[in-house]
């Protein structure tokens, strides 16, 4: 399971880095003014300028907002060298710094000065540290779990995850709480109250990808009693989010259900998603279940197509449907055709 690092805590969740600097640099009875009328391409260039000045006056809070704007924009190499100049005195660009030499963004890949910079935030007793430590002990966790940068250790990564995700606290990190979930799901052997648990925890917290697993667990009765309107509240909910893994157990769902129309045009909307990774970056979901959901949407509806169920009997459309399912996620993909061969689907 390929695990994604924790983007960087903001104590201003909900803006944007073009908000926070048009609301650190506007004056403030233009905040709203100069937010609402420029356009984005406008916005980034007014931010630029507003930070080459603060710059040029000494501030060390626009070198890294000038750092974190590059990296938002995806532009990496710009973001990477503005926050190489500060990392000695400024905690954040730290962190973004170890997540871009974990992950290889804008540099070539060096996980083990990813791992080295997480640890110093982790070890630090600075009061400007103290909120990025549940999230750098997450992307340390992950670190030890892919191996990567450290040796191999399930243990040590059970034990920073347990850290990072602090009893549920939301002010911890989710992604660890969800991850947990998910770790405990697929150990040997599998713990699934404990999974149920923590992905309780996460969908709590706000976790969209937790809220999708958390209805398939209620719905099949995984650690936890079998609860099939739970199971499609969570499911309806997370799926409305944009959780995929969701949308194609809905499907399947609706398909048993004999809903077939339903199940036909929602399948289809769902096997038209070609970007995974986009998908991923959106939703912050794990690519792979994202692949999972819509693998199942596609076999459903290449079922639907095979059958005339719901939707004008295609034979070849069907049979390329197939094909896509399978290079989605052939484990999914075999699950089901076993249980078509059968006669249970």
């Amino acid at each position: 399971m390929k695990l994604s690092s924790e983007a960087l805590p903001r104590r201003r969740s909900s803006e944007t880095v073009l908000q926070t600097i048009s609301r650190t640099f506007s004056a403030p009875e233009q905040q709203g003014a100069e937010t609402g009328n420029y356009s984005h391409t406008g916005l980034f260039a007014r931010a630029e300028e507003l930070l080459a000045k603060r710059i040029i006056d000494g501030d060390p809070l626009a070198y890294f907002l000038q750092g974190q704007l590059y990296f938002e924009e995806g532009w990496y190499e710009e973001a990477l060298t503005q926050f190489e100049k500060i990392k000695e005195t400024d905690f954040q660009a730290l962190y973004q710094l170890g997540v871009m030499y974990y992950d290889g963004l804008g540099t070539k890949e060096d996980p083990e000065k990813g791992v080295e910079y997480m640890k110093i935030i982790i070890n630090s007793n600075s009061p400007k540290a103290r909120h990025l430590k549940y999230a750098a002990a997450y992307n340390l966790g992950r670190s030890y779990f892919e191996g990567c940068g450290v040796k191999h250790s399930d243990k040590e990564a059970e034990r920073l995850w347990l850290i990072a995700a602090d009893h549920g606290n939301p002010k911890a990190s989710v992604k660890a709480q969800s991850t947990l979930g998910m770790f405990y799901s697929t150990s040997n052997p599998k713990d699934l109250k404990k999974a149920f648990f923590w992905h309780s925890e996460a969908c709590g917290n706000g976790s969209l990808e937790s809220q999708g697993i958390l209805g398939v667990m209620y719905l099949y009765g995984q650690g936890i009693h079998q609860n099939t309107k739970a199971a499609l509240e969570c499911l309806k909910e997370a799926a409305e989010r944009g959780n995929v893994y969701a949308q194609g157990h809905l499907v399947e769902y609706y398909y048993k259900r004999k809903f077939y129309t339903k199940a036909a045009a929602f399948a289809r909307r769902i096997a038209e998603n070609d970007n995974i990774d986009m998908l991923a970056k959106i939703t912050d979901c794990l690519p792979v279940y994202i692949a999972k959901g819509v693998a199942m949407a596609t076999f459903y509806f290449a079922r639907c197509l095979q059958l005339g169920l719901g939707i004008q009997q295609d034979q070849a459309a069907a049979k390329n449907y197939y094909s896509r399912a399978c290079l989605l996620d052939p484990d999914v993909t075999s699950d089901l055709e076993l249980a078509a061969n059968h006669g249970r689907i």
